[in-house]
């Protein structure tokens, strides 16, 4: 199984500091198991899989993955996702208009590409807006043991 992925260091301007990220950037048809298995092994702190967008005015669906579980929302996985999805050739006309909009479990996640003249130099988010009342991912029933 051949993807395409990067890693970066995010919140900083040198190589081997900052927060470490694994970005797959094309991870559509993954299972979860194997999304869960890919972030083992890479063992960062956080690893990201962007598939395409259920909503199409959307930029992506994102999932965050630690090496042990998925979590709906984290920062640094969201700056670091947006900063290498600005320099991808597929997701290029979306960052013209400098705002990137991910679908993740726990909302919707706008995030404001920061540029240094022509050049994305960083992002910068929002909290999730909930992704309750949308049809792709209903919150699970409450159940409380009597």
């Amino acid at each position: 199984m051949k993807r395409h992925y990067v890693t970066a260091d995010v919140f900083t301007d040198r190589m081997f500091g900052g927060n470490p990220l694994a970005v797959v950037l094309d991870a559509e048809g993954l299972t979860t198991a194997q999304m869960q298995a890919i972030a083992l092994e890479f063992n960062y702190s956080e690893t990201t899989f962007v598939l395409p967008p259920r909503d199409s005015a959307h930029t992506a669906e994102v999932r965050i993955f630690t090496p042990r579980t998925e979590v709906p929302f984290a920062g640094h996985p969201n700056v670091g996702t947006a900063f290498l999805l600005a320099r991808e050739s597929g997701y290029s006309a979306a960052a013209l208009g400098g705002e990137f909009v991910f679908e993740e479990a726990a909302g919707l996640v706008p995030v404001r590409l920061l540029r240094d003249g022509a050049v994305v130099a960083g992002a910068e988010l929002r909290a999730p807006e909930s992704l309750w009342d949308a049809p792709w991912r209903a919150p699970e029933p409450r159940r409380r043991l009597i």
